[in-house]
């Protein structure tokens, strides 16, 4: 019954980040959508924490949920302000 997909590993190269699912899909993502991770070192970038609900990078202060990634949804911390 649990419904929910979840990350199972996290990697990067120049300009994305690859997320590969349970589900067995891969999500590439440009790291230009997250500043934080885009300006963090490779690093700091490894120390990535997989969660039933996101990723989580403590040192770079970034919390990314698996369903914004599927939804497409970029950083909202700057733009939530903005848009309605």
């Amino acid at each position: 019954m649990d419904t929910l997909i979840r990350a199972t590993s996290v990697r990067f190269d120049d300009d994305q980040m690859w997320v590969e699912l349970d589900d067995g899909r891969t999500l590439g993502i440009p790291l230009a959508w997250y500043p934080r991770l885009l300006h963090g070192t490779p690093e700091l970038r490894k120390q990535v924490m997989i969660s039933p609900s996101g990723l989580h990078w403590e040192e770079l202060d970034e919390d990314i949920s698996i369903a914004g990634l599927i939804a497409g949804r970029r950083d909202m911390t700057r733009m939530g302000k903005v848009a309605a």
